[in-house]
């Protein structure tokens, strides 16, 4: 007779799960396994909190199981190290992303794509790790030494969380797609989480960068505080029709469902949309336009775990850091709220360390 978690994984942690589709999360004791060979544990100290985890609370992908833990990105310090381990020792500072498995041996992997791996499994995939435990918001987690990232010393552990999901999410694919080349002009819907790392990558590499939104709010923090150039409000037609045919590509960060037709306009010929946003039902896409001006809609995921140190480190040579709104575990519900509304500026970390309470 299989052995329940629990038994098999003597290892008590603590955190906040759900229960069901209704999304609120609760105080939930589980387990973990013991830290083996090619394991590192980590004590966490911060997690941000993502979109994804909204959309995996209340089930809007219709893969979750309850109790579900959620939360990916993951910052803490390392406490232990199994005999294999050379990526890390006692002390170091660490972080734990998006993914904690891989196959190892399909064309993904051996490219290093494990995100692009079809046998994958996330930090929160569907809220269970292979080993039968669960994952996400808190106080220790442990993996595999493949799927840990080390954070160089000057980069503030409350901003680094957000680093593991929204800013690879927006590095990676401003560099696929050849929208890192200085002098291009680029495109960036939606001003939140992901669009304002955008805007502070596309910067750094010496890009041209056009905010474009539905919230003229948006414009002075676009332009005065984030360093855009130009600044569209997606809902006056004269400016959109002004700016048609001008930029070289748009990365589009928006999660919820908007109309692509205007945004396909934005775009010179040869064009190219690249959607980082997951909205939960179909967009509309119009065909035509694009036959039009030999332009493409694609889509790009996370990044590999080379590519996710590679922006690590970038970020920390240009001092890239992250927006954030730190806070005490028992508003993540609140937060959560907030975040369905788009009512934070811009990214929620839970202050795992400190407020996370076993009782």
């Amino acid at each position: 007779m299989a052995k329940s978690p629990e038994v098999e994984h003597p290892q008590m942690v603590f955190g906040w799960a759900a229960r069901d589709a209704n999304g609120v999360l609760s105080p939930f004791k589980f387990s973990r396994r013991i830290n083996l060979d090619n394991d590192t544990t980590l004590k966490v100290l911060y997690c941000g909190i993502c979109h994804s985890d909204l959309h995996a609370i209340k089930n809007e992908w219709g893969s979750s199981v309850y109790p579900l833990v959620p939360g990916h990105e993951i910052v803490g310090i390392v406490t232990e190290v199994g005999r294999n381990v050379t990526k890390f020792k006692v002390g170091d500072k660490a972080g734990v992303g998006c993914m904690v498995r891989y196959c190892r041996s399909c064309d993904s992997c051996t490219q290093d794509l494990e995100n692009y791996c079809s046998k994958v499994i996330f930090t929160y995939d569907i809220g269970i790790h292979y080993d039968g435990t669960r994952t996400g918001y808190s106080n220790k987690v442990v993996v595999d030494e493949h799927f840990g990232v080390k954070f160089p010393d000057n980069i503030p552990l409350d901003a680094a969380a957000p680093l593991l999901c929204a800013r690879i999410t927006v590095y990676s694919p401003l560099k696929h797609f050849g929208l890192s080349k200085p002098g291009i002009h680029l495109g960036i819907v939606g001003l939140g989480g992901l669009g304002h790392l955008a805007v502070k990558f596309a910067k750094a590499f010496g890009v041209k960068v056009t905010v474009i939104s539905t919230s003229i709010s948006k414009k002075e923090d676009a332009i005065d505080r984030l360093g855009a150039d130009e600044f569209l409000l997606s809902t006056d037609s004269d400016q959109m029709q002004g700016a048609m045919g001008t930029l070289d590509g748009i990365i589009d960060t928006v999660s919820a469902k908007h109309p692509l037709l205007p945004l396909i306009l934005l775009l010179k010929t040869n064009g190219k949309i690249v959607m980082v946003g997951a909205p939960d039902k179909p967009l509309d896409l119009p065909v035509f336009p694009l036959l039009l001006g030999r332009k493409l809609i694609g889509g790009s995921s996370i990044g590999g775990m080379k590519e996710t140190q590679e922006m690590i480190n970038f970020a920390a040579k240009h001092n890239i850091t992250t927006d954030i709104e730190v806070i005490p575990m028992d508003y993540v519900n609140t937060a959560m709220d907030r975040v369905a509304k788009g009512n934070v500026k811009y990214r929620f970390v839970i202050d795992v360390g400190n407020t996370l309470k076993s009782s």
